[in-house]
């Protein structure tokens, strides 16, 4: 028999974030009219949904999916034309002679502008809505792709990475934050690329692209939405214009000279006044539902927007960095950024080793490869997601309904045992010259590892920081794509020293890396509590930028 846990009670000093109550018994209410929680099946609805029609939560279901649909097409379209540039090597380096270490320095700078575009247009999210950075990053893929497909020198294999890059950017961060836009859970997508000869690997990149392009203008609707400003103008909203009566009574009240009005009070009243009548029109626009066209508006300026927002831009900006002081943007930094580099020395392998003896495999030989890696990191994907859902519900239900941010880490000790065993497997397969099945097991485990430790450092970072989810994300990006570089540029140095050797370091760099989780689980409520003050401040800076 299914036992109700007991309602939990929190000591006010101690709620933290990452902390939080998700299960409530039935005698409390299951709607907000009152002021009470919103609750589906006993679980606490994180965000609250307001009573906007334009409120993306109260979205159906057949139009979240669809939306779900177009974002997470982005992360597979982006990520299939960023990272099949190498599968073209051999193709051109047939053609015009460019070498292989090319192709590792393009994908360098590829690491490069994921990372810092990332960064750099994060401020656009808050100021002009979620739409505009997939358009732009549609842009960006369209200009890398046709370049890429039209590639004749060396600068041109490594300076067309640079636009590619900036295209996946919008995979990085704005994804996941569309996503908690509208969900109130949320899962992370896979890709996976394809080979029709090295130019048209550019040429299908940029018709994609272009695709995509008038795909999101058309079918993407924006997802932002003020929500804390429609509740506060829902709380306090006041009638801008005194009515007939109210005239009439004032009027009087003045005329018997019951009321004395000095100047100090007519601009106290008149600020009042203006201040309503900003508050009647906000609620206005927000309850009234948009038409399709103001849906799909290529900018959804934010109601605290300045002029063009130049200076807010910049201030947002700069602000963004503090989000490195957080320890959990660095665990999880780090944790996608060991994945990155698994990626670029897998990679280089199959390029530069595989398409000689003994396997002498062409380009579509070598993109075949990643096919095990697809399938690894659905099942990771499934793992550190879904899955990773149901046992955090289970343990906070077994912790008297309450979750801390850190029950999802204790998946991550399988992740510690496969992706490691992966990089030996496939490492020691490539340099003894194993054939089927010992190598392609090592990429599938590799690629489990990819989708389970990225997807549960993330979530974990979002468990801690529900209110900082987008900056949490350029601080990941910038973090795991710049070690990403840095290893893609010394990768060939490395494996001059021996592939074996080479792939047994990064299997227990990896293992060091994924073990960081332990002390996180062990200190991570602590290091929660110690960054609570500072989470509540650069949240009240961030949304007080503007006013």
């Amino acid at each position: 028999m299914d036992v109700q846990p007991p309602t939990p009670v929190l000591d006010i000093d101690e709620v933290l974030p990452g902390t939080r109550c998700v299960f409530i018994d039935e005698s409390a209410s299951s709607t907000s009219a009152n002021g009470l929680l919103q609750k589906h099946d006993g679980i606490v609805l994180v965000p609250q949904p307001t009573q906007s029609p334009n409120d993306p939560l109260n979205w159906s279901l057949p139009r979240k999916i669809w939306h779900t649909g177009l974002v997470c097409f982005a992360v597979a379209l982006t990520a299939a034309t960023s990272n099949v540039a190498g599968s073209a090597s051999t193709g051109v380096n047939e053609e015009y002679g460019i070498s292989y270490d090319v192709f590792n320095t393009g994908a360098g700078v590829l690491f490069l502008a994921i990372g810092y575009w990332t960064l750099l247009s994060s401020p656009a999210v808050h100021l002009y809505g979620r739409r505009i950075l997939y358009l732009v990053g549609a842009t960006w893929g369209l200009i890398g792709n046709i370049w890429f497909g039209r590639l004749k020198t060396a600068e041109d294999a490594i300076w067309t990475q640079l636009f590619v890059g900036a295209s996946e950017s919008v995979a990085e961060a704005v994804v996941q934050l569309s996503l908690l836009d509208i969900w109130f859970e949320h899962q992370n997508g896979t890709s996976m690329g394809l080979s029709l000869g090295w130019r048209w690997i550019g040429y299908l990149g940029a018709i994609m692209s272009a695709f995509n392009f008038v795909l999101f203008y058309f079918g993407l609707e924006e997802t932002s939405f003020p929500r804390e400003r429609y509740q506060q103008a829902a709380e306090n909203r006041t009638p801008a214009v005194p009515t007939s009566n109210e005239k009439a009574i004032r009027g009087e009240a003045t005329m018997n000279g019951d009321e004395k009005t000095s100047g100090d009070e007519k601009v106290t009243a008149g600020a009042s006044d203006e201040e309503a009548r900003e508050t009647d029109q906000f609620s206005v626009n927000y309850t009234r539902p948009k038409s399709y066209w103001q849906r799909i508006a290529l900018v959804t300026p934010a109601p605290n927007l300045r002029g063009v927002g130049a200076r807010q831009y910049v201030g947002r900006l700069w602000h963004t960095l503090r989000i490195f002081t957080f320890p959990a943007v660095w665990f999880a930094g780090l944790q996608w950024g060991m994945q990155n580099i698994a990626l670029s020395f897998y990679l280089t392998i199959e390029e530069d080793y595989w398409t000689e003896d003994p396997w002498d495999y062409g380009d579509v030989a070598v993109s075949n490869m990643n096919i095990p890696c697809l399938i690894g990191s659905i099942l990771g994907c499934f793992y550190g997601g879904y899955l990773s859902d149901l046992f955090v519900l289970w343990a906070s239900r077994r912790n008297r309904g309450i979750q801390e941010a850190e029950f999802r880490l204790y998946l991550m000790f399988l992740c510690v045992l496969i992706f490691p065993t992966g990089m030996w497997l496939f490492g020691i397969g490539s340099a003894k010259g194993w054939d089927w099945p010992v190598p392609y097991v090592g990429l599938g485990f590799i690629g489990f590892g990819y989708g389970c430790a990225g997807d549960l450092s993330l979530t974990y970072l979002a468990d801690c920081y529900p209110d900082m989810v987008l900056e949490g994300m350029v601080g990941v990006a910038v973090i795991n794509n710049t070690l990403a570089m840095i290893f893609t540029f010394v990768a060939s140095y490395w494996l001059d020293t021996g592939v074996m050797d080479t792939f047994i370091e990064l299997g227990v760099l990896g293992f060091v890396i994924l073990m960081l989780s332990l002390p996180m689980i062990v200190w991570g409520k602590q290091a929660r509590r110690w960054t609570k003050q500072r989470y509540l401040n650069f949240l009240e800076i961030r949304d007080g930028m503007g006013h």
